[in-house]
C-alpha cells in the first residue's frame, strides 16, 4: 500500500486526488493533508479518510481545527508546517496540488528524499527548472506531472527516446476569451474571466487560462520536464479541449493523447504509473464529439503567452519573476485594483526592474520571488 501525502486537499487538483483514492482503498493511504484556509472542507477530509497529519497555512485557523477536531490527529501549521511534513513524514507519493510559489519548498524537501512526485504546481518548475530537476537527478527522485498537458506528453513519449522528438504540442482550449479582440480585454469582469468554457479549477488558475499565462507556465515547465529546447515546443488553440497534448516525432508521425476534460484521469496516471488501473471514470466517444479544431494562438492578445517564451530566452530568475509578478497581478485583478489587460502590463515592468540572476541557487530564487512581489504590490 502506497502512502500519499496530498499537498493542497481542498483545491480542485486535491479533491480529485482523493477521488482517485477512493476507488483503490486497497492501493494507497492518505499519509498527509494540508490547506491554505479551508478548513470546514478539510474537516470531512479528516473523518473520511484518516491521515496522520494536517496542515492549515493559517495559524490562527489551525488552532481553531485543532479544537474542533480534538486528537483525531495531528495539525501543524504555517509554510514550517508544510516544510515538516514533506522533510520527515512517511510517505511514498508526494502529490504537489498546491497553486502558487509556496509549493516549491516542501516540493524540494521531497525530492531530497527521492519520492515519487507527482507535480500539479506548474511554480515549483517554472521559478527553479533547472534546479529541481537537477536535484531529481541527484536524488533518483521521479518526477511525474499531473497537469493534463504534460501528462499526455509524458504518456506519448513512453518507449520513444526525446532525442527523436521534432516537436511537443500543447494544446489550449483558448479560455472565454478567444472570440474577443484585444482591446475588448480592457473591460472584461472578474466573472467573465471565471466563467472557463470548458475546466473548474480555482480562481487563480482560471484568471490564467483566460489570459493563456497558463499555457506560458505550462511551456515553461515543458522545457524542464522533457529536458527540451524552447523552439521544439508549441502551442494550438483546441476549444474543444479532447486531445490534451501531442507529440510530433522526426519522421512526421504524431501521437496524441485524447481524453474527456476531467483532471481524474491524469492524477490517477501519475499515482498508478507505470500501471494503467481500471476505473469507472466516464469514456470518451468520438462520434459525440464529431469534429475536432486547431486554431494558431494569437501572441498580440494574448501577450502573457509571448512573456514566457520570452523569459526561457533570458533564462536565470527571469521565469521567477515572471510567475511572482503573475500571481500579485492576477490577485489585483481579482480585487478589482487592475483591469484583466493590465495584468501583462505589471509583469513587464517586473521584468525590465528586477534584476535577473543567471544561475541562481535555493535563496537567490527566494529573494527574487519576494522583491518582485514587493514591487508589483506597489504599482497600480
Amino acid at each position: 500500500m502506497k502512502k500519499v501525502l496530498i499537498l493542497g486537499s481542498t483545491g480542485s487538483i486535491g479533491i480529485n486526488t482523493l477521488n482517485v483514492l477512493r476507488n483503490f482503498p486497497e492501493k494507497f493511504k492518505v499519509a498527509a493533508l494540508t490547506v491554505n484556509t479551508r478548513i470546514d472542507l478539510l474537516e470531512p477530509q479528516i473523518e473520511e479518510f484518516h491521515p496522520d497529519v494536517v496542515v492549515v497555512k493559517d495559524e490562527k485557523l489551525a488552532s481553531e481545527l485543532k479544537n474542533r477536531i480534538g486528537n483525531k490527529c495531528k495539525v501543524l501549521a504555517g509554510n514550517n508546517g508544510l516544510i515538516e511534513i514533506a522533510a520527515v513524514l512517511d510517505y511514498d507519493i508526494f502529490v504537489g496540488a498546491m497553486v502558487g510559489f509556496s509549493g516549491l519548498a516542501p516540493a524540494l524537501e521531497a525530492i531530497k528524499r527521492g519520492k515519487v512526485i507527482a507535480l500539479a504546481n506548474k511554480e515549483t518548475l517554472v521559478v527553479a527548472g533547472e534546479l529541481v530537476t537537477g536535484l531529481c537527478k541527484k536524488h533518483n527522485a521521479k518526477l511525474i506531472p499531473i497537469d493534463s498537458e504534460h501528462s499526455a506528453i509524458f504518456q506519448c513519449l513512453e518507449g520513444e527516446k526525446i532525442d527523436q522528438v521534432e516537436k511537443l504540442i500543447l494544446t489550449a482550449s483558448g479560455g472565454p476569451f478567444l472570440e474577443k479582440n484585444k482591446e475588448a480585454l480592457a473591460n472584461v469582469t472578474v466573472k467573465e474571466a471565471l466563467n472557463h468554457p470548458k475546466w473548474k479549477m480555482g480562481n487563480k488558475i482560471t484568471i490564467d487560462s483566460a489570459s493563456m499565462m497558463n499555457k506560458g507556465l505550462e511551456i515553461i515547465e515543458a522545457r524542464w520536464l522533457f529536458n527540451i529546447t524552447k523552439d521544439k515546443i508549441d502551442v494550438v488553440i483546441h476549444p474543444q479541449s479532447v486531445i490534451h497534448s501531442l507529440v510530433q516525432f522526426v519522421d512526421g508521425s504524431i501521437k496524441a493523447q485524447l481524453g474527456l476534460p476531467d483532471m481524474k484521469l491524469p492524477i490517477q496516471y501519475a499515482l498508478t504509473y507505470p500501471e494503467r488501473l481500471q476505473n469507472n471514470f466516464d469514456r470518451i466517444s468520438l462520434p459525440q464529439i464529431g469534429s475536432l479544431t486547431f486554431l494558431n494562438p494569437d501572441f498580440d492578445k494574448f501577450e502573457c503567452l509571448k512573456l514566457a517564451y520570452d523569459v526561457l530566452d533570458s533564462g536565470g530568475t527571469a521565469p521567477c519573476i515572471l510567475n511572482a509578478a503573475n500571481e500579485v497581478a492576477v490577485d489585483k485583478f481579482l480585487n478589482g485594483s487592475i483591469k484583466f489587460s493590465r495584468i501583462p502590463n505589471l509583469i513587464t515592468k517586473a521584468l525590465e526592474k528586477i534584476e535577473n540572476h543567471k544561475e541562481p541557487d535555493v535563496e537567490t530564487i527566494f529573494e527574487c520571488d519576494k522583491q518582485t512581489r514587493e514591487y508589483v504590490l506597489a504599482l497600480s
